[in-house]
């Protein structure tokens, strides 16, 4: 048995690809950060390739994905996403092959989840509820300790009948996620301050006291808390968390 195996760990999202290497502990090295993309499936999966690529190294044991995608876990295969093109795709058995080594997969709103769970903000409890706030709006559940791994997607309840369009790939409309996202500040601030604003803007003008960009924000603030009331009226639970992609994705909470 190797004295110190460790694992190639990747967050795959929308707008960025996070990898690192985690050890026994929980600690994480040579982290590293690469754009999403998103032009294809197939420049998608070298992408993912070449991250991995770059942290293999003698006493890897193993890699882990969370993706922004539907999951079959007893096939490992993807059937879905929104904000990636990825789908009707064997993820884990390709893997698998390309890097012969084990691969586990797991939503990536579900492995944040389980995560805080673990290690962070849920560690007190046996039950908890997660939004993550990204390029999308994903979510999990742990009750009573296990990972719920239904089709949780809690960025596409309704929160406004006949509301505005929700993102990427999906059709509907009225969905949190179309409100709260770091995709959704852009969008805001483009239609408020020009075509040349994004989230970032938006913040640093908020951040200036601009009226407008704080506005925005409150209401995309109320949106959200609308969302996480009704989760926690549905599911009765002693902790709610948000997780935000701050960086390359959008608004921080105040």
């Amino acid at each position: 048995m190797l004295a110190d195996p460790r694992v190639i760990g990747v967050d795959l999202g929308g707008t960025k690809i996070l990898t690192g290497v985690v050890h026994r502990d929980g600690t994480v090295e040579h982290r590293r950060e690469t754009p999403t993309p998103t032009e294809s499936q197939d420049a998608l999966l070298a992408g993912l390739d070449a991250a991995v690529e770059e942290l293999v190294e003698d006493g890897i044991v193993g890699l882990g994905f969370g993706i922004p995608s539907r999951l079959d876990q007893k096939t490992g295969r993807v059937e879905g996403s929104v904000n990636i093109p990825l789908e009707g795709l064997d993820f884990r058995a390709r893997m698998q092959e390309r890097f012969s080594l084990p691969v586990g997969i797991e939503n990536d709103a579900n492995a944040a989840t389980y995560g805080e769970f673990h290690s962070g903000a849920g560690r007190d409890v046996q039950s908890m509820v997660m939004l993550t706030l990204g390029t999308g709006c994903g979510g999990g559940v742990v009750i009573d300790g296990k990972l719920y791994r239904g089709w949780a997607e809690f960025g596409h309840m309704v929160i406004e009948y006949d509301g505005v369009p929700c993102q990427g790939s999906c059709t509907g409309r009225g969905h949190l996620e179309g409100y709260v996202t770091g995709t959704a500040a852009t969008k805001l601030a483009q239609e408020e301050f020009g075509p040349a604003a994004d989230a970032h803007r938006l913040i640093r003008l908020a951040d200036e006291r601009d009226d407008a960009a704080r506005r925005i924000l409150g209401e995309m603030g109320g949106k959200l808390g609308a969302g996480i009331g009704s989760l926690v009226n549905i599911f009765d639970l002693p902790a709610a968390g948000c997780g935000w992609h701050a960086r390359s994705s959008g608004p921080q909470p105040a």
